[in-house]
């Protein structure tokens, strides 16, 4: 089971300053939505060359131009991107197969997406993991995981899961046995960021 964090709402100081307290505790550094609409695609590459031994994500969550959008990325040296579980099945599709042309891996965000038949259909075109994912938005109304959390685990997929995880609650989480947990405020909003960390990933070698 690995540790990401999730760099969200922070400078580019900010983000390789967290990088460098926890870098030793985390295993994928994910590269925000919110931090790529500000900073662009160049920030992903500047961390991957600070940090070479580590995964890099770019959280672009892709809902269209599948094929360009994560060629883009992958170019830029993301090794993991993400795609919205809603988009044409044609653009995740076209994001999977870049990821295997590029050796990279293509994630598809669940989030707000309470069907099975979805599914069923990400395995149909040979997506290889999926995030359970409650948004910054629905956490403020104390929204738990859709069904299909329930449902996860009939199929082979990688699951990453993510949504206000920190060291009092990460224990939810890991009844579903994710191979990735995400953790962002946990970790960047901490008074000790390294701690935190240190913690978490003590929590999840246990599982």
């Amino acid at each position: 089971m690995k540790l990401q964090i999730a760099l969200d709402r922070l400078s580019r100081e900010k983000c390789i300053e967290v990088i460098d307290t926890v870098k030793e505790h985390i295993d994928i550094i994910e590269i925000g939505t919110g931090v790529i609409n500000e900073y662009g695609l160049s920030l992903v590459r500047d961390i991957k060359q600070l940090y070479p031994d580590k995964k890099i994500l770019a959280d672009l969550k892709i809902c269209d131009a599948g094929e360009s959008e994560s060629r883009n990325a992958f170019e830029y040296g993301a090794d993991i991107i993400t795609v919205m579980s809603f988009a044409d099945p044609s653009t995740i599709e076209a994001c999977v197969k870049n990821a295997e042309k590029y050796e990279r891996e293509t994630v598809v965000d669940l989030l707000n997406n309470q069907s099975e038949e979805t599914l069923h259909q990400l395995a149909g075109i040979n997506v290889t993991s999926v995030s359970l994912h409650i948004g910054k938005d629905q956490q403020k109304d104390g929204a738990v995981f859709s069904p299909l959390s329930r449902h996860i685990h009939n199929f082979d997929f990688n699951v990453y899961v993510a949504g206000g995880i920190n060291n009092e609650n990460i224990d939810d989480y890991l009844k579903l046995k994710p191979e990735v947990v995400i953790v962002g405020s946990g970790i960047t909003k901490s008074a000790d960021p390294a701690s935190a960390g240190e913690q978490l990933k003590r929590k999840i070698s246990l599982y």
